[in-house]
């Protein structure tokens, strides 16, 4: 059943609030209503679209990558506390998917979550040693890929980092990378 536009909007600014990457397409879905009327709410109560939500949750950061330049870092990094976490989203475009199924090939995926793990690094040099991946799900043309990096261990020259790829709140990868570092902070653990 459908909402009024006075019962729809403050559902919808709850749901953007929830989740700053939510686009105009999934909330129209969600909603039962066209993306132009999704637009047309947005515009209504002045919240920006997708990508000004992205990029001022980006600015928001508190640190800098440290391991690699920034534009190295597969997807785009929108959070990020060295040794403790961080945050990256990447859009599947048709050049990361196979042109018979339009499935997203399993080394993007593997590459944002790999980059994030370097990234969160507070060292000069960081190095994947190994990486224990699974992959849970098939990412299709035009899904975002939300990845979520976590610090689990630091112990002498090794930190084990996990990340968690989502698309839509779905788990699409899981993987626990054991990153080799130049600096250990000896006997910090997290």
């Amino acid at each position: 059943m459908k909402l009024s536009k006075r019962k729809r909007q403050p559902l919808l600014k709850e749901k953007i609030e929830q989740n700053p990457f939510i686009t105009d397409d999934v909330l129209a879905v969600e909603f039962e209503v066209s993306v132009q009327t999704v637009r047309l709410d947005r515009l209504e109560m002045n919240i920006p679209e997708v990508r000004e939500r992205i990029k001022y949750v980006a600015k928001q950061q508190y640190d800098t990558v440290k391991a690699l330049p920034i534009e190295e870092v597969i997807g785009e990094m929108i959070d990020l506390e060295l040794d403790s976490h961080a945050i990256s989203i990447l859009d599947i475009k048709r050049e990361h998917v196979f042109s018979r199924t339009g499935i997203a090939r399993g080394h993007h995926i593997f590459a944002q979550a790999n980059s994030l793990a370097v990234a969160i690094i507070n060292d000069e040099l960081a190095l994947t040693a190994q990486a224990n991946v699974s992959f849970k799900s098939q990412v299709n043309d035009g899904e975002r890929v939300v990845a979520k990096a976590k610090v689990l261990e630091i112990k002498d020259n090794r930190t084990i980092v996990e990340v968690q790829s989502y698309v839509e709140q779905e788990l699409v990868f899981k993987g626990e990378f054991s990153m080799f570092r130049d600096d250990a902070n000896e006997g910090k653990e997290s």
